[in-house]
């Protein structure tokens, strides 16, 4: 099986990384980058020798692949998955799958006509505390889910202002970037049709008078900021950027929460912030049934029951081995696998485009302080919704 990356950056490299492990059938054939230095360097590490390629069309032209990794910045993701899906490739397209609406639906309508299948890495989901916490749900013990309580607190936070994530043309905002994952979760961990949404964001930290474009190293309070690269390295704290997240072309929220109401009427509250910092991190969730309530967090990888008429909390540890994501990274990987052979997705096309349809919602909401309708047709099949076609007013 050949294999083609587009985008040979982190996850790129991580995704088909664990593909040549997994499967010493597959080979890395080609690669295209707008950066191919950094790239050679890359695979001089990795004893690799594809064929690298600064035009995509060329690549995926010449090439016989099985299958494609997209790992690009964000507002590239769906100019290079249509290209994909024109050819029929199965692929692993990362998220945010589109970062406004006119991509949406021009992914939706490429996706649609192609027929081919395409895998999302709903880290969430697919770890090994997702699917525990799924399992439990679905035993029926905690009776109908009437409730859904979500907080994300991004302990890393800093990424999202001091690196190219703090431009909102290439991310679209902080909604499309961490809550895309968890409306994910809620969606499959439910099995049901958001109807409407509110939401709110806030930029209260992350802002200030600082020089545009200025770095830590350049800054007089390099020694003294709490979030300063430079203070960071010397304490041997990871610090992979290092952009002034104080400077006035700083952009991002650094909090927003959303209340999402679902088909029986039932609603999910969400909240994210990402100016916490070490042991505030958290990323719980909790599903308040009407027997029980569960709650899980992938910061500790454990899940907790709580019987609402009986005197014991029941504790599942749930090892996290396997990659960085919870083993979610193997799984999207094996599936992968599964897809170029002819199986299914289990991470499909139509759950990004559901989880990136309630982001640009939820942004647009925040912004023009209403609530915002979420148009759906009928289920496809037990674990993803087909989007209803929208337009943008």
């Amino acid at each position: 099986m050949n294999i083609a990356v587009i985008g040979y950056g982190n996850r790129g490299r991580c995704i088909s990384d664990i593909l040549l492990k997994l499967n010493r059938d597959i080979r890395l054939t080609a690669i295209n980058d707008t950066n191919l230095d950094t790239v050679q360097a890359a695979l001089q590490e990795r004893s690799l020798t594809p064929n690298l390629y600064e035009n995509v069309d060329e690549m995926l032209d010449k090439e016989q692949l099985d299958g494609v990794i997209i790992g690009t910045r964000c507002s590239l993701h769906t100019e290079m998955a249509i290209k994909v899906l024109q050819r029929r490739i199965p692929l692993v397209l990362e998220k945010p799958v589109a970062t406004n609406m006119e991509d949406l639906l021009a992914l939706k309508q490429a996706y649609e006509s192609s027929g081919t299948e395409v895998a999302v890495p709903f880290s969430l989901r697919l770890s090994n505390l997702g699917r525990a916490a799924k399992r439990i749900l679905d035993s029926g013990r905690l009776g109908a889910i009437e409730h859904v309580q979500v907080i994300n607190n991004v302990s890393y936070g800093n990424v999202y202002f001091q690196g190219w994530y703090r431009d909102e043309n290439e991310t679209g905002g902080l909604f499309l970037q961490k809550a895309t994952h968890d409306f994910d979760m809620i969606n499959f961990m439910l099995g049901l049709q958001p109807t409407q949404l509110c939401a709110m964001k806030a930029k209260q930290v992350f802002k200030g008078n600082k020089p545009a474009k200025l770095k830590c190293g350049n800054c007089e309070e390099q020694y003294s900021c709490p979030e300063s690269a430079t203070l960071h390295r010397l304490r041997g704290e990871p610090a992979h950027h290092d952009m002034c997240c104080f400077a006035v072309d700083t952009g991002n929220e650094d909090s927003g929460s959303a209340i999402i109401e679902y088909e029986s009427g039932m609603h999910a509250v969400y909240s994210q912030n990402f100016y916490v910092r070490k042991k505030a991190g958290a990323r719980t969730f909790r599903f308040l049934g009407v027997e029980g309530t569960m709650e899980f967090d992938y910061f500790t990888s454990q899940i907790k029951v709580f019987m609402h008429h009986e005197d014991h909390v029941e504790i599942h540890d749930i090892s996290s081995s396997g990659d960085e994501h919870g083993g979610g990274d193997v799984i999207l990987c094996e599936n992968f696998i599964e897809m170029m052979q002819g199986g299914r997705s289990k991470t499909p096309l139509d759950a990004g485009l559901i989880s990136v349809l309630m982001c640009l919602k939820a942004k647009e909401a925040s912004i023009t302080n209403t609530y915002q309708e979420i148009k759906w047709l009928a289920k496809q099949d037990g674990y993803s919704y087909k989007l209803q076609e929208e337009r943008d007013n």
